[in-house]
């Protein structure tokens, strides 16, 4: 039997597609996977991503083949995969996730703190444009688009001085670079970054079986709950906020920071729940937010966006 598995044509989305290859082929020695590549609005539009209004810019192609038959299942970074699917699609296999931290890079081995006042750090997530900045109020930060060695060597070219970006791209690609990490306590991560998400359609009885064993019950919980709390307040590329979720037995506890456009208003939730409930937990959370003003907060950023796509 053989499967065709839909991904991007970066680097980056076909070591993440091998690596999933890898583990079927574990449990599905007989099986033969091939991949086809496919190329996404994300791929062909440089623009800064919160300029792009429009959700599921890195996986949207894809999935549309997928329905359509074309191939039976594709690999995705999952935070790139918008909460709603095409109605025959469903997210069949969520594997064990990757670290979910940030790291900081620069030429010299220089630490956020460290960094020279002024110095220009790039990022393509206006999350951590903001958690940079309420970090260092004194350096610029500015967008940078491209695959992650291409946004690495812009700062051994002295493009930039630093760049920010998720471990989890960097230890998939095995890419031979030294990194600061992050502490998540000032740059929580974007919903569902360093997990997989595998799609498939719903009728596809086989390939969903087959994929439901490579999956990781705690990674599929935690990221379900920081999905449900991300749909419930209506988060994205144009208004960005910080979540995750972390298993401890039968309990889960999942931690949101949102911000003001200018960084200096922060809200903060951290509740905990029953683990195998993560839908409750995070619209609890995401009520709670609201409660606090986090509507507020999605509007100013909006507008804000707004502005910068005039200029």
């Amino acid at each position: 039997m053989k499967y065709v598995v839909g991904a991007r044509g970066s680097k980056l989305s076909i070591a993440q597609t091998n690596w999933v290859i890898s583990e079927l082929k574990k449990i599905n020695g007989d099986i033969e996977f091939e991949i086809k590549t496919i190329k996404t609005k994300g791929d062909t539009d440089a623009r800064p991503l919160f300029t792009i209004d429009q959700k599921g810019i890195f996986e949207k192609e894809i999935d549309r083949a997928v329905a359509d038959g074309e191939v039976d299942f594709a690999v995705h970074s999952l935070k790139d995969v918008p909460s709603q699917l095409v109605e025959n699609l469903i997210l069949s296999c969520v594997p064990k996730r990757e670290k979910i931290n940030d790291v900081f890079i620069s030429s010299d081995g220089t630490t956020l703190d460290s960094i020279k006042s002024g110095a220009v750090i790039g990022t393509s997530s206006l999350r951590r444009a903001v958690q940079i900045t309420r970090k260092r109020s004194d350096v610029t930060v500015k967008p940078i688009r491209g695959n992650i060695e291409t946004r690495i060597n812009k700062v051994f070219e002295k493009t930039f001085d630093a760049i920010v970006l998720a471990e989890a791209g960097i230890l998939r690609l095995g890419v031979d670079t030294k990194f600061i990490p992050l502490p998540i306590k000032d740059f929580s991560p974007s919903p569902g970054q360093g997990a997989l998400a595998i799609v498939s359609r719903k009728d596809d009885s086989d390939a969903i079986s087959m994929l439901k064993k490579i999956e990781d019950d705690d990674s599929r919980l935690e990221i379900e709950a920081e999905r449900s709390l991300s749909d419930y307040i209506d988060s994205g590329c144009r208004f960005p906020i910080g979540a995750y979720a972390r298993s401890n037995g039968n309990q889960m506890t999942l931690s949101v920071s949102a911000f003001s456009v200018d960084g200096k208003k922060l809200l903060f939730v951290e509740k905990s729940g029953d683990k195998n409930d993560p839908f409750s937990l995070g619209k609890i959370v995401g009520m709670e937010l609201r409660e606090k003003g986090v509507n507020d907060l999605a509007i100013n950023w909006r507008k804000k966006v707004e502005e910068w796509n005039k200029q």
